[in-house]
């Protein structure tokens, strides 16, 4: 299935059952359904949404309890507006090695061993055309492309052989970082904290069925493709992931549980090819830049400024809609 957020000025918003082209929705049979609650009783919610999702996908208007929309003109909030919980990782190798290499930081012994992990804000989620409003354009404005999951409860202890069985739902991402902050963050040893403003999501959050083959191993097996200024920045594969998905709700849940609707992101896509396939945040392609040529080149964002970012299956279909927005100086 694929599911959206209708922003109808509710803290959650309405659910809509998306058509797999993406061009129709259809609103949940009562308007007190969200994707919370569905995440949070899933066996049950999801056998009653299925069939309405594959009239939908049929048009088969009589498999359909409310009128068909038009999905693209619809305003729609973040898949989740607002999360129990949102952690971020760092799975991709190749990022950190770069990282540490261009900004000489001290190999942490055991990164490619136990997944580095923070918690970020999980309650003022944008949505795929929101504006993402920040403070200054001195603060080092950055975009981060990443694929998450969304997982129902996770008890505490779930092992990686275990937990695949708990997502539900995979979401596109645009985890925007403020440069700036970051070292200074980092050094605190508390984590992010302002150098991480708010998270949006892509249109729909998608059932792992509907990706097929290029669901494997607790990894996404597609490019993604990110647009600056409607310029193709990079579009590194995210099967490329050090640690799968299940390793990573497996860290995560190692000293809690995890409630229904914690979404879990893979930090920042990166592959070792990034001469040829590009990267999928600013700081990866500077970090590039002072390796090769020992200075920066390639300056942050401006006010203005617009990433695109977008997953295509083997046919060119979009999975997950595009996240399309501007930055903007904060009101």
């Amino acid at each position: 299935m694929k599911l959206a957020s209708l922003d109808n000025g509710t803290r959650d918003g309405r659910l809509l059952l998306v058509s797999r082209d993406l061009k129709r929705a259809v609103l949940a049979p009562a308007p007190d359904i969200t994707l919370i609650s569905v995440i949070e009783s899933w066996d049950g919610a999801a056998s009653r949404l299925l069939p309405i999702y594959e009239s939908l996908c049929a048009d088969n208007a009589a498999g359909l309890a409310s009128e068909v929309l038009d999905f693209p003109r619809l305003q729609l909030a973040a898949p989740l507006p607002r999360a129990p919980q949102w952690l971020d990782a760092s799975a991709f190798h190749s990022h950190g090695d770069l990282m540490e290499r261009a900004f000489k930081i001290p190999p942490f012994p055991e990164r490619k061993l136990i997944p580095l992990m923070y918690q970020g804000a999980s309650d003022d989620f944008l949505g795929p055309f929101d504006d993402m409003p920040m403070p200054s354009e001195s603060d080092g404005i950055d975009f981060e492309a990443e694929i998450a999951v969304m997982v129902d409860r996770v008890p505490m202890g779930t092992g990686a052989d275990r937990a695949l069985a708990h997502v539900r739902l995979l979401l596109l991402v645009n985890d925007a970082s403020l440069r700036a902050f970051t070292a200074r963050e980092v050094r605190s040893g508390f984590g992010f904290l302002q150098a991480k403003p708010s998270t949006s999501f892509a249109p729909v959050a998608v059932t792992p069925d509907e990706l097929g083959d290029c669901w494997q191993q607790g990894r996404v097996g597609l490019p993604v493709n990110v647009y600056w200024n409607e310029r193709p920045f990079g579009h590194p594969h995210a099967g490329a992931m050090g640690f799968g998905f299940h390793e990573l709700i497996a860290h995560a849940a190692r000293t809690r549980n995890l409630s229904a609707g914690t979404i879990i992101g893979s930090g920042t896509i990166s592959n070792d090819e990034h001469r040829i396939v590009g990267s999928a945040c600013i700081a990866e392609r500077r970090a590039i830049e002072m390796i090769e040529h020992g200075e920066f080149a390639t300056p942050y964002m401006k006010f203005g400024d617009s990433v695109r970012i977008e997953v295509l299956d083997a046919d060119g279909a979009s999975v997950f809609g595009a996240i399309d927005q501007r930055m903007v100086p904060a009101r």
